[in-house]
């Protein structure tokens, strides 16, 4: 991109001095054309015409970046920041420097990544050609990266251990990218990405495919269902629970009656009396009852 400026002058320097205000850079920072040459008046009062020069600076896509950059910025209300231009092939690094300006990252990057986009569209239209431009805060970039790496090595152990895909959360296709690498460097693991705009996130599973699990093995619960636990979480099957209760009513009967004991006069305790009757289905046969006398209670 190329900013110019035209401006005249009694002399040539005064030409180039017009024109460099004009563009607001210094001498040295432009490049000059001498359009015309002053010419002096005739008997210093005929004819004559100032000197005219053409001013024009040459912008670089990454430096048209980190002026639209700087402006959102201080509309953000974020003054006095630096910017560091790494210039690279087909792209640059724009490094961000300023007091309290870490909130300029957002949550997980996320502001980070939609100034940069911006940007990087701004960059393109300089020269009408691919630019990429690539922002970064606080090294900010290399720890992410970092994160990255190291999850995706983890989720990928994973899948090859318990043969199952794990899905990860949504992330832009730098952050995709830096997860498929780190994949490949696990053995029997692949990684491929699923969902649109948005939504497309990066999912990790064994090279042989998802192996077939065990029946009622399902979701890390071994019955597949945590809701048939009792209520407090504790103890076993619910079914098994019921199972169990079942049994002891059909083995050792129910509705039994007991007679609460009575105190005597004297305090002495009263032995309980029940009704004789047969208890069907005894675990250990048949059992009778008998009704004892109070006297022999008492002895």
């Amino acid at each position: 991109m190329i900013k110019e400026a035209i401006a005249t002058g009694e002399t040539v320097e005064a030409a180039k001095e017009a024109a460099c205000r004009e563009l607001g850079v210094e001498s040295y920072e432009a490049e000059f054309e001498v359009l015309e040459l002053p010419v002096k008046k005739t008997f210093g009062l005929f004819g004559g015409s100032p000197a005219k020069v053409r001013a024009f600076v040459k912008t670089s896509p990454a430096q048209v970046a980190a002026d639209y950059l700087r402006d959102i910025l201080e509309h953000m209300g974020v003054a006095d920041v630096g910017f560091s231009i790494s210039e690279e092939e087909n792209g640059a690094v724009i490094t961000i420097t300023g007091d309290d300006i870490g909130f300029v990252i957002g949550h997980r990057g996320e502001t980070l990544d939609a100034l940069q986009y911006l940007s990087g569209l701004v960059s393109n239209h300089v020269e009408n050609s691919y630019y990429r431009i690539t922002l970064d805060i606080g090294n900010y970039r290399e720890k992410r990266r970092d994160t990255l790496e190291t999850l995706g090595k983890k989720m990928a152990a994973k899948a090859v251990r318990t043969g199952r895909n794990v899905s990860l959360e949504p992330m832009n296709p730098y952050e995709r990218r830096i997860i498929h690498t780190a994949v490949q460097e696990v053995e029997g693991a692949k990684s491929w990405s699923e969902g649109e705009d948005t939504g497309r996130h990066v999912v990790i599973g064994p090279v042989e495919g998802e192996r077939p699990q065990r029946r009622g093995y399902r979701d890390g619960n071994r019955y597949g269902n945590r809701d048939r636990y009792n209520r407090s979480g504790r103890g076993g099957y619910r079914q098994d629970r019921e199972r169990r209760d079942y049994a002891s009513r059909r083995d050792y009967g129910e509705g039994r009656s007991y007679q609460k004991a009575e105190t005597t006069s004297n305090s002495a305790a009263v032995a309980p009396t029940a009704p004789r009757q047969e208890i069907k289905g005894a675990l250990y046969g048949r059992i009778d009852v008998v009704k004892k006398n109070t006297e022999e209670a008492g002895e």
